[in-house]
């Protein structure tokens, strides 16, 4: 049986969605990310946006085979925003994403029941307000190889529909190609076996 090799996830930050519940507005956004950092600036930008907003609660979820994930309830009672925002991540089954949802408070307190659902709705319409795509896990290798091999490289990499994301032509050519996971290893064995190309993981 074939690895799973694919994953889900948005590429563009989805429209700012808005959920009321007894006058407590819930402003919610996704952002697709990479890294913490972006997470940072992420966050940051909202605080600037929102900065009369008393919480700005969120959760992310980074990384395709490994996953790192965190969700932050930012001053309301524990497990009554993170968690539930964090939960679409899952139920959407999404990755590389941060979802935010910022609160202001209208006077009336909803209790952790009215909290858990006005944030899992707002986190839920971020996600249905998002264009979620699925992405294929791929594993980049160097090629290494005289002009004389640059024909029959050539030839796999359009045989095999493989993507060249990087060339350089100095004394030897080298290219760094992308291959979906699940198909990394024959390919690996082809250029392996080809006389005087040299391969090599790099990512």
């Amino acid at each position: 049986m074939m690895e799973k090799d694919t994953y889900k996830t948005i590429v563009l930050p989805s429209e700012e969605t808005l959920f009321k519940d007894r006058n407590s507005k819930f402003f919610g956004y996704a952002f697709p990310v990479q890294t913490e950092e972006e997470i940072k600036e992420r966050l940051e930008e909202l605080k600037k946006l929102h900065h009369t907003a008393r919480h700005h609660c969120y959760a992310w979820q980074i990384g395709t085979e490994t996953t790192r994930f965190r969700a932050n309830d930012d001053g309301e009672p524990n497990n009554s925003a993170g968690q539930p925002i964090f939960g679409q991540i899952q139920a959407f089954n999404v990755t590389n994403i941060l979802i935010v949802s910022v609160r202001y408070f209208g006077g009336t307190k909803l209790g952790v029941g009215g909290l858990i659902n006005a944030y899992r709705t707002s986190a839920q319409y971020a996600l249905e307000a998002s264009e979620i795509i699925e992405k294929t896990i791929n594993i980049v290798y160097q090629l290494t190889f005289g002009y004389d091999m640059m024909n029959k490289v050539q030839r796999i990499v359009k045989e095999r529909n493989l993507k060249i994301v990087l060339q350089k032509l100095e004394l030897d050519c080298e290219y760094h190609i992308s291959v979906r996971k699940n198909e990394a290893a024959a390919i690996f064995e082809i250029f392996e076996n080809l006389f005087k190309v040299k391969i090599k993981k790099i990512q």
